[in-house]
């Protein structure tokens, strides 16, 4: 039941650490992180970058790594405490 508890709290659209997610479905961060993992693969959900090398006018974006934010597109400091999100598709 652990799945459906956790695409529940993905649709909400708050972010949350794996290990918060861990915590409020009584498990541990590793089953979290296999579970998100999964549903991923088969393309249930999907990782929330904020830029993903669209925006073009950063050295980030130029650099072609899509797999983070860039520099360009994150408020100073970045987005501390945040925890990753994730999009339910």
């Amino acid at each position: 039941m652990i799945m459906g508890e956790l695409l529940e709290l993905l649709k909400d659209g708050h972010a949350r650490t794996v290990e918060l997610l861990a915590s409020e479905l009584n498990t541990n961060v590793d089953d979290i992180e296999r579970k998100l993992e999964y549903l991923e693969r088969v393309g249930a959900i999907k990782r929330v970058v904020f830029c993903a090398g669209k925006c073009g006018s950063c050295s980030g974006c130029s650099a072609g790594d899509t797999t983070i934010p860039c520099k360009g597109c994150t408020p100073d400091g970045g987005f501390k405490n945040m925890g990753q999100m994730w999009e339910v598709v």
